[in-house]
């Protein structure tokens, strides 16, 4: 059936975006909005516009019954989540389709087996993605978890299993500090997320972060778009991302793409996702999957030529996949960088009045923001305020175009991290494509130091 209006349950950048896609396939738009959020880009170019709560997200853009209700007023026929917020909330996704409205998303079963770090790990493992060596769930006797690190040798890391962020995940090195530190990471995942359960894995010295986007039409169809390289990340959030991974051979790539979309089609996955792996000697382990759009999907866009967003909603439809596997072609490189509202090199957020901006431009450059001159950064969201996407047709080159773009791309009246960016396309490790998840902490230390 055709979508007629979609309610975009999000705010900034990736709310925008969504709007773009769906006034391109003729779809009305309500954007729903908190109190801080009215002067907002998204707010200004939807069809119609709800208020939905005060500032803080809890009363607003996590408020299902707020959103509910706002969809209902605006006879809504489909609710795009974005990414954050309610995204990967199975319970919300529910909820949407109890009520008879399209969920743009995922099934909300897979949302929750997804979202359960241990529930994840053991179905990726019955799909047949490759997994880092470690428990089969959660571990809470202390000899068994001893057992199991003395079998897959130290390092070990014991991570949280309702966690992310890096909150509670403690590195182990020798049996005596074991038991130890797994209550410390059980009463931090405790205090974070009301869960203590914990799990072990063998720790990689260091890997990097590849992630594969996938697609499926709900019905036994899945496809994959190659893979994004994320490594290049601070506090396990990510700050550049590009396509295709520098490490990763075609010949790589088809095989643990064909294994990622069979892995989905076993599923009978639909919509957009995300896998995603640790990559280390030439070894894929897997340690999550997103049941959403990422932020960095743009890369993947620009080397596919495939709109995500328009197949997102296409799929919501009940239609099936706009491309085949052999149709898709990998052509060229694409970087983002993610600008956000922050000192450069200490990271305090730096919300406040934009007096002067003027984006990026020119051949390949893309720029995902809902800035404008005059617009207020509210303190209560994520820093980010844009994406510069670049795209070339050798990866030298769309450095080359991103330094350019960079220099042209001006945010006055806050503090970006655009100099922080500008920094990093000069360095030797990240020119050559030579760098791990631990680069940028490692270098940011040493340039401190």
């Amino acid at each position: 059936m055709g979508i007629k209006r979609i309610l975009i349950a999000n705010r900034g950048e990736i709310a925008l975006r969504i709007h773009r896609a769906a006034h391109e396939m003729g779809i009305e738009t309500v954007a729903v909005h908190s109190t801080a959020d009215a002067d907002a880009m998204h707010v200004r170019l939807a069809d119609h516009a709800v208020c939905i709560g005060p500032p803080p997200a809890a009363e607003s853009y996590l408020n299902i019954a707020n959103i509910i209700s706002a969809a209902e007023i605006a006879q809504c026929d489909a609710i795009h989540p974005g990414y954050g917020f309610l995204s990967e909330n199975a319970k919300f996704a529910e909820i949407v389709e109890a009520h008879e409205i399209i969920w743009i998303g995922p099934k909300p079963e897979h949302i929750r087996t997804m979202g359960d770090k241990v529930e994840a790990k053991r179905t990726a493992g019955a799909l047949g993605l490759p997994l880092v060596p470690g428990s089969d769930g959660a571990v809470s006797d202390f000899d068994e978890a001893r057992k199991i690190a003395a079998d897959i040798g130290y390092p070990v890391i014991i991570k949280a299993a309702a966690g992310g962020g890096g909150r509670g995940m403690k590195v182990c090195e020798s049996e005596d500090k074991l038991e130890t530190l797994m209550q410390q990471a059980g009463s931090e995942a405790k205090a974070a997320f009301g869960d203590g359960t914990v799990y072990i894995e063998k720790y990689l010295a260091n890997p990097r972060h590849i992630e594969f986007q996938v697609f499926g039409d709900g019905k036994g169809n899945a496809i994959h778009l190659g893979e994004r390289d994320c490594s290049l990340q601070r506090r396990h959030q990510k700050v550049l991302e590009e396509a295709p991974s520098p490490v990763i051979s075609p010949e790589e790539r088809q095989r643990m793409g064909e294994i990622c979309a069979q892995a989905m089609r076993d599923m009978g996955y639909r919509g957009a996702g995300t896998i995603e792996f640790l990559w280390e000697n030439g070894q894929f382990y897997f340690i999550e999957m997103n049941t959403r759009l990422q932020v960095e999907h743009p890369v993947t866009e620009a080397i596919t030529g495939v709109d995500l967003v328009r197949e997102q909603i296409r799929i919501a439809e009940g239609r099936p996949l706009s491309v085949k596997q052999e149709e898709l072609a990998f052509t060229g490189h694409a970087i983002e960088c993610r600008i956000n509202a922050e000192d450069p090199f200490t990271f305090a957020p730096s919300p406040g009045l934009v007096t002067y901006y003027h984006a990026a431009g020119g051949m390949h450059v893309r720029v995902d923001s809902g800035l404008y001159a005059g617009y207020r950064i509210p303190p209560y969201y994520d820093s980010m305020i844009a994406k510069l996407i670049v795209y070339g047709r050798t990866r030298e080159g769309c450095i080359m175009r991103l330094r350019r773009a960079l220099e042209e791309m001006v945010v006055e009246g806050v503090k970006t991290n655009i100099p922080l960016h500008q920094e990093l396309l000069r360095q030797p490790d990240v020119l050559n494509g030579d760098y791990s998840i631990k680069w940028l902490e490692k270098w940011l230390a040493e340039r401190e130091g």
